[in-house]
């Protein structure tokens, strides 16, 4: 296996040859594996152990066996302590979610912190079959069935391409010793019945499994490289406006597919939406019409569909004192300058008769019932109506604040100012606010 793992590294990893690694490491026999391989090629790399508590006097058995095997190699070894199921509890996540993403997190810090240029995990073609099997299990798409990826950012994983039964068969031969983590015989878990009970069978039925898997990753990947180019290019037709926190898609485009559906879930599968037809449906729903995921929703406005973060709820008004020059929100910043000249207003920019305010005032959200006097206009207007003449959108509504005083409007900032506080020839201060992104 060594000159097979050095051809491969030729081939496919050859820039790790020159670079600080560190090794995911937990002490059971792919990762002491992936260590042996590496000090044998003279690789520059570190140890990095997770003890997760969860086994006991057994995790600390695994993370003395690592801290062992670090001066058997002459390598350095980080350890981290974790409280896994806390962690779990306050995240409401399964233990092994939890698990992973307190991993992977460490890993990244500590290369981020330690200059480390890529972290190395010991994931092997069974490791990928059984993921693969269980994203075909659960139900999922196309990227789903691609497998691990060999490199990922700054994860690499060299033993990909190598058995289960090539790695066994290499420790044993080279008197290498492992940890065996005794859950990993328990059923309980989805990937050990698989393991155990469903692998072992289809590699009865064709001994060249893993083989036949890595040709049909193969063929999957180049197809999802093609969904991914056509995709890619239907984005940048469809798509009217984006920004930070929402993108406006032109419904006419989806019209001109044949298949909507198919689209739809490949644009916005990342977003947590899982009622397809819905989404389909919003298509030709009613303006208004939405469907929302755990973070994001997908809004019907006129001939677009929008999606957007979830907003980050209902902020707390702002109090603006005299004395201040520039007050922060969420939309930006509002500057305030005392002036002696009368320029042309525009929406970020409005001249008030300072003598008229009455401080503190105040800088909020809009709320149902607002009523003001759009400057330039006779009579008083509910600022729903207004946003509404205007044809905001659903999203833009939400992020439309005002700056109040006594009650009373002085500006929908960034819109439209107020026919009560504007500047007069009556006017002894003049008071400039300019909103800034």
């Amino acid at each position: 296996m060594l000159n097979a793992f050095k051809n491969h590294i030729e081939e496919r990893f050859s820039f790790l040859k020159k670079s600080r690694l560190v090794i995911a490491i937990s002490g059971g026999i792919d990762s002491v594996v992936l260590a042996h391989l590496c000090h044998k090629l003279n690789f520059n790399f570190a140890l990095a152990h997770c003890n997760f508590n969860l086994r006991g006097k057994e995790s600390d058995a695994d993370e003395d066996f690592v801290l062992d095997l670090g001066e058997q190699l002459d390598v350095e070894v980080f350890v981290q302590n974790f409280d896994t199921e806390t962690y779990a509890e306050e995240n409401k996540c399964s233990i092994q979610m939890a698990a992973r993403e307190l991993r992977y997190d460490w890993f990244s810090e500590l290369a981020q912190q330690l200059n480390f240029d890529y972290i190395l995990t010991a994931h092997h073609a069974d490791d990928n079959l059984e993921t693969f099997l269980i994203n075909f299990t659960r139900g999922t798409g196309l990227n789903g069935l691609t497998g691990i990826p060999e490199i990922n950012g700054n994860i690499a994983r060299p033993l990909l391409s190598f058995s289960r039964e090539t790695i066994e068969a290499y420790a044993k031969n080279e008197n290498i010793a492992w940890r065996e983590d005794l859950s990993n015989a328990s059923r309980k878990y989805l990937r050990n019945k698989l393991r155990h009970d469903v692998v072992p069978i289809l590699k009865e039925i064709n001994p060249q499994l893993l083989d036949s898997f890595q040709s049909t990753l193969q063929h999957l990947n180049d197809t999802a490289d093609i969904v991914e180019d056509a995709v890619g290019d239907f984005i940048k037709r469809s798509v009217k406006n984006s920004n930070d926190t929402n993108t406006t898609f032109k419904i006419s485009e989806f019209k001109k597919i044949n298949n909507p559906k198919a689209y739809l879930f490949e644009m916005f599968k990342d977003y947590g939406f899982s009622e397809w037809d819905d989404v389909v449906n919003l298509l030709d729903a009613e303006t208004g019409k939405f469907i929302k995921s755990h973070s994001h929703r997908l809004i019907k406005y006129r001939e677009y569909i929008i999606l957007s973060k979830f907003p980050n709820g209902k902020y707390q008004p702002i109090e603006i004192r005299e004395s201040t020059v520039i007050s922060y929100f969420p939309n930006g910043s509002l500057n305030f300058h005392t002036v002696n000249e009368f320029f042309q207003i525009n929406k970020s920019v409005i001249f008030v008769d300072q003598e008229k305010l009455k401080y503190p005032l105040e800088l909020r959200q809009w709320q149902t019932g607002d009523v003001f006097h759009p400057i330039g206009m006779k009579g008083k207007k509910k600022v729903s109506k207004y946003l509404k003449d205007e044809k905001l959108t659903p999203i833009e509504k939400e992020n439309t604040w005002v700056l109040t005083s006594e009650n009373k409007i002085v500006w929908v900032v960034g819109r439209r100012a107020d026919e009560l506080f504007k500047v007069t020839d009556q006017t002894n201060k003049i008071l400039k606010i300019e909103l800034k992104d």
